[in-house]
């Protein structure tokens, strides 16, 4: 074998060598990609978000237990792609044309929110609690993330205002993803019946939750991750019908017009609290924040119930009198 030779034969095994490299890595992120998106937005238990219902010794406890054992209406709808959805509803003590649509988060379901919905009980106004797609008793294989939610609230609403009349007046409260969908429904030119908006520990947009997840909870690098998360935002666009690109509550936020009440906790490691900041800045109608000291994810009002209520019925007194 010439000298020549043996360089092209050395060439072409540096080749097949970085070839098969390529399609192991490419197939090893497919499957990271499959997994992850399993773990994100198949409906299945959560063993690492728990039940949302808080124990005995939660200030909390007796809140939710009173909206738990509450009369309220079941309610139905069915969402644009046919997925039937199922809701609570409570009315006010003293009838009233003013209702707070109270959203939950991820890998729970309506009753995690039982204690706000009390509060809001508690403050005169009519109450709608849905699950979510893909939770509670709604249908639906896939979690929404916010963006799914955002379309599916978008009917809710509708469904009030048959129900309750075009007088009514309507807030959006949320938390964690419940947080995001209040978020991405701001900018999704909602009816003007829906006057103002609480959220609770939401996160910018998909992507950079789950980046910061890849690492928080997998220990995964941030390259690693930048490579693993277009991937499971494509499972998503071919299975659940949207990509992480579409669910960005900041760039929604930027078309939002109506009152807004940002709450964290500054000791949330689930959603980080640096989150707070781009998506208070992003929204463009009259906005107050509220940062509780010492508060993990969601715990802001179990963590001073007094003042929380008050940032609240002061924000509502101001906007949603």
């Amino acid at each position: 074998m010439t000298k020549q030779h043996k360089r092209w034969s050395r060439k072409r095994k540096i080749w097949s060598v970085a070839a098969t490299l390529v399609v192991v890595m490419g197939a090893a992120v497919l499957g990271a990609g499959g997994y992850f998106f399993h773990v994100a937005e198949v409906r299945t238990k959560k063993d690492f978000v728990g039940s949302g219902l808080v124990s005995k010794k939660n200030p909390l406890y007796p809140q939710q237990q009173k909206w738990l054992a509450a009369d309220t209406e079941t309610w139905h709808l069915r969402a644009k792609d046919g997925t039937k959805l199922v809701g609570s509803y409570l009315p006010a003590t003293q009838p009233t044309n003013k209702t707070v649509i109270v959203i939950h988060g991820f890998g729970v379901d309506h009753k995690s929110m039982a204690p706000y919905g009390e509060m809001f009980h508690r403050m005169g106004y009519n109450v709608l609690m849905p699950d979510n797609r893909a939770a509670g008793k709604s249908g639906g294989k896939y979690i929404g993330f916010g963006y799914l939610d955002a379309k599916d609230y978008q009917g809710w609403i509708k469904e009030l205002l048959a129900k309750n009349g075009k007088q009514s007046r309507i807030t959006v409260m949320g938390a964690s993803m419940g947080g995001a969908t209040t978020m991405m429904l701001s900018g999704m030119n909602p009816p003007k019946q829906v006057e103002a908006y609480i959220e609770d520990s939401g996160y910018t947009s998909v992507t950079d939750e789950l980046h910061y997840e890849a690492g928080n909870m997998y220990g995964l690098p941030d390259w690693l991750a930048n490579l693993i998360i277009p991937v499971v935002s494509g499972y998503s666009k071919v299975l659940a019908g949207y990509s992480y690109h579409e669910a960005d509550a900041e760039k929604l936020l930027a078309k939002n017009k109506r009152p807004m009440l940002f709450i964290h906790g500054d000791n949330d490691k689930f959603v980080p609290t640096r989150f707070m900041k781009p998506v208070y800045e992003a929204s463009n109608g009259p906005k107050e924040k509220y940062l509780v000291p010492g508060a993990a994810h969601v715990e802001s009002y179990r963590t001073d119930p007094a003042k929380y209520e008050a940032k609240v019925r002061h924000f509502l007194n101001q906007y949603f009198k």
